[in-house]
This record gives C-alpha cells, structure tokens and sequence, in this order.
C-alpha cells in the first residue's frame, strides 16, 4: 500500500450531513473473489444479518437486558476484514461488538448465550452485549467506553512487535470515537514505534445520533494520522470486495515493518445508535436509499445470481441454513441456566 493518505472519489460529500455520497468511490480496488469466495462472503454476512435481527426481537421480548448495539447494515466491513486475519492476530472494538466475535469464529450459541447473561456464554454471562471475550479467538473486547479499546489495540500492536510473533492488531472504532483524545495518542506511540496496527475506522455517519458533518471538523477520517505520518484510506465499507482488498493490503503494510495504518470504512448502520434509540435525527427515505442502493448482502446476492450463475434455490438454501443455527442459538440462549452466584467472584483481580 502506497504511503500516502487521502480519499479515493470524494465527490460532494460535505454538501449531505450523513456523507451518502462517500459510499461510491470508483476507482477503489477491488478483491478478485472466486465464486466459493462470494458464497462463504454471502453466508457470513447473512448469518451476522440474521443473528443481529434475533437479537433485535430478543431485547424487545425483555430475555436481553442493558444496551445492545447492532450491526445491521455494516456486514461487509467485518466479513471483508477478517480475510487478513491470520492465526494469531488480535481483533478489538467497542460495544457494537456481536459480529466481530461471529467472524472470529465464535459460535453463534455462545455469542447468544452471552446476551441473555447464561452460564455458557462466551464470557460466563458476565459481559453481556458490550462486553465480551475471548482469549481463545484472539478476541480482545467489546470495550463500553468510547475510544478506550484503541490504547489496547495498540497495546497489542506493541506486544506483537516485542514479541517477534509477525502479528497484527486490527483495532476497530467509529467515526465518534474517532474524536477522542487517547485516540492520538495512539497514534502518536504506534507511528513512533511503528507498531504493526490496522486502525478500522467504522464511519457509519451518526456515531451516537449526530451526523459526521455536524460532529467533526475533518470528516474524512482516513486523514486523522496525518499529523502523525500515518498513512490512510477511504474504502466502500459497503462493498466485502473493496474492504477485501484494503484489508490485505493494509495487513500486508503492517506485516512488512511499516508501522499502523488508517483504513476509514464509509458504512451505515440502519437501525438506531442502540436499540433504545428511535433515530429521528434521519429520515426513513434516507434509511431506504442506502437498503435500495448499497445493501451489501444485496450486492453480493445479486453478484452470485448474475455474475456467477448461482441458483436462487440455493441461496435459499443458505438462509434457511443460516436462519435455523440463529433458531437453535436463540433456543439454547433461553434455556441454559444463569450463572451460579459465586461465579461474581471469579476472573476478579485482587
């Protein structure tokens, strides 16, 4: 990746307060995905569609309490990442937490389990939504305060350099957090240590509820490293292939002793902030034009059915799979035992 920062396609996106014209950029590079590339894509975006909408339904039934965050509508930046992942690399985020630990490879029953504060989730119960982890995964947290997962990340980054293990950080956080201060902090120290980060900034335009363009004096967020010399790109955060390609690249920078890198994902979440906020600060015909227009499990159903000929029996087939691994998480969720109380005083450093 070339170290240079700046926005690929900009176009007017300063003239909409929720940046939509920031979702095409036509000359982004795109990953050559062969057609069990798209199928596996498909399937791992769905089953993260799919969770999330039962997760949704589970809250408002009152079997999920505290917040919860979901990620309908910004599949397509985790599936695509995780394609960079390789054994051993740490994944760290903030609350908005549940489809990270599903393309972690966390099963679906312990990420659900969690939720609903049962013995066998994936954190004994005792994270709920916001916090989980899994060391096992490589996992290192929903974090519930905003930003404070990016001085872990880079945290991490450091021990991979001392290490010697060739690791990666793939730090997460969003256009909100991005404002933070610890935030430069981080890349202060992973700029001058040139530490091996990938910093994944989830622009979905509304942090919790105020557009970018009102909240932030730059709102091309893949230029906050300047200052620092770290290099940065905009990416379609709708589309798994542009996100495909920047992730292996940006890992590769990283892998090659470059030091962090800035990768802002232009993305949009549909439903509110948390699933205690109604969202009237945008318009339902907004909301409908981003699902009409840059769904990215429509764009890559429509890629399988038109590009390569997939049957639409057998994508059928994929989200009645996928629906029936939710049902099942879902039932196990509601039916295995809360925690044993002196479970309070376990994992407590003393």
């Amino acid at each position: 990746m070339a170290a240079t920062s700046g926005s690929q396609g900009n176009g007017s996106a300063a003239a909409d307060p929720a940046g939509l014209s920031h979702v095409s950029l036509p000359n982004a590079v795109l990953a050559q995905f062969t057609l069990d590339d798209e199928l596996a894509a498909y399937r791992e975006m769905l089953l993260i569609r799919r969770f999330e909408e039962k997760a949704g339904q589970m809250y408002g039934m009152g079997l999920i309490g505290g917040f919860c965050h979901l990620y309908i509508g910004q599949e397509a930046v985790i599936v695509g990442m995780t394609r960079a992942i390789k054994p051993g690399d740490q994944t760290i985020t903030g609350y908005r937490d549940h489809a990270h630990m599903l393309a972690c490879s966390i099963p679906p029953k312990a990420v659900m389990a969690e939720l609903t504060g049962r013995a066998h989730g994936i954190s004994k119960g005792k994270g709920g939504s916001m916090h989980m982890f899994s060391k096992e995964h490589h996992f290192y947290g929903g974090h519930g305060i905003v930003g404070a997962q990016v001085p872990l990340g880079t945290g991490l980054a450091f021990a991979n350099q001392y290490n010697g293990s060739g690791n990666v950080s793939f730090t997460y956080f969003g256009d909100g957090a991005a404002n933070q201060g610890q935030v430069y902090e981080s890349f202060n120290m992973a700029e001058l240590w040139k530490l091996p980060v990938v910093y994944v900034i989830e622009n979905n335009r509304y942090a919790m509820g105020t557009s970018v363009k009102r909240a932030s004096a730059m709102t091309d967020f893949s230029k906050r490293g300047l200052s620092f010399n770290i290099p940065g790109e905009q990416v379609d955060g709708m589309d798994v292939r542009a996100v495909a390609a920047a992730a292996a690249q940006a890992a590769q920078w990283c892998r090659d002793g470059n030091g962090p890198i800035i990768l802002e994902m232009l993305t949009y979440r549909y439903r509110g902030h948390s699933m205690s906020d109604p969202a009237k600060y945008r318009t339902k015909e907004e909301v409908q034009k981003m699902r009409t227009e840059s769904d990215p499990i429509e764009q890559s159903r429509d890629r399988l059915l038109n590009t390569y000929q997939a049957s639409e029996a057998a994508l059928k087939d994929i989200d009645a799979e996928v629906r029936a691994l939710i049902a099942e998480a879902a039932d196990f969720a509601t039916h295995d035992p809360e925690p044993d109380p002196a479970e309070l005083y376990t994992d407590v450093w003393k």
